[in-house]
């Protein structure tokens, strides 16, 4: 086939030479319908349409969010979980150990008790006077086991020196000795609660002397009074 060219200066593009999109004529289509209820529903559809996908986009960026912090909770809690556990365990361990503790002191604190009461007694017995008896008045309260209601147990210090008292029976041949052993039993750092009961005259191998009658409690000195010292023992 052959094709003459009547224009001369232009140049006929061969066929499929180029690609041109071309919308729709909306104008033409609206021109065709006629049915004005048919537009509003056309319309109505890509609105709805649109909003579905528009929301359809917004809920899926929210889901990833959310399954992001999801994992990163996730992780935080796993982590945590080894931390609670770390920590329920070291507070089981530190209950026995306090038990345990308690346990040793409550067995322990009522060993140097007598010691104690003997050692200051003779210290604060003053020349001419002597001693005739020694007795306990009542009985040692063991301390409240760790754990039980009502707060926290006392120490066992404090439990033990509102639980022992002693009664002292003595003579002297001297009032004023009585005095002295009585100002002496008072400036101890291990007794308190010290009371003169009774004082009378007696005849002992036919000589007046004054029988008397002391009570007093047993207190733990402060630390600065307490001294502790290496117990050195050799194994053959």
């Amino acid at each position: 086939m052959i094709e003459v060219n009547l224009l001369p200066g232009q140049k006929r593009k061969a066929p499929g030479a180029g690609f041109k999109l071309r919308l729709p004529d909306f104008g033409a289509l609206l021109a065709n319908v006629k049915d004005p209820w048919l537009i509003a529903a056309v319309l109505a559809w890509v609105i709805v349409g649109g909003g579905a996908a528009a929301l359809f986009v917004v809920e899926r960026a929210k889901l990833a969010v959310a399954e992001s912090t999801l994992e990163t909770v996730k992780a935080e809690k796993r982590r945590f979980d080894v931390v609670i556990a770390q920590k329920r365990q070291s507070e089981r361990i530190r209950d026995s150990l306090l038990a345990e503790i308690g346990v040793i002191r409550s067995i322990d604190a009522d060993r140097y008790i007598w010691p104690h009461i003997l050692d200051q007694v003779t210290k604060a017995l003053p020349p001419y006077t002597w001693l005739r008896a020694i007795t306990q008045v009542g009985g040692v309260v063991a301390p409240p086991a760790a754990g039980q209601a009502g707060g926290p147990p006392p120490a066992v210090e404090d439990s033990l020196a509102n639980a022992v008292r002693v009664s002292i029976d003595g003579r002297t041949v001297d009032f004023q000795a009585y005095t002295t052993f009585l100002r002496q039993l008072q400036a101890s750092p291990w007794i308190t609660d010290v009371t003169p009961n009774q004082s009378n005259t007696v005849i002992e191998a036919d000589r007046p002397v004054t029988e008397f009658n002391v009570t007093m409690r047993y207190k733990v000195a402060d630390s600065i009074y307490i001294r502790t010292v290496s117990l050195l023992q050799t194994v053959r």
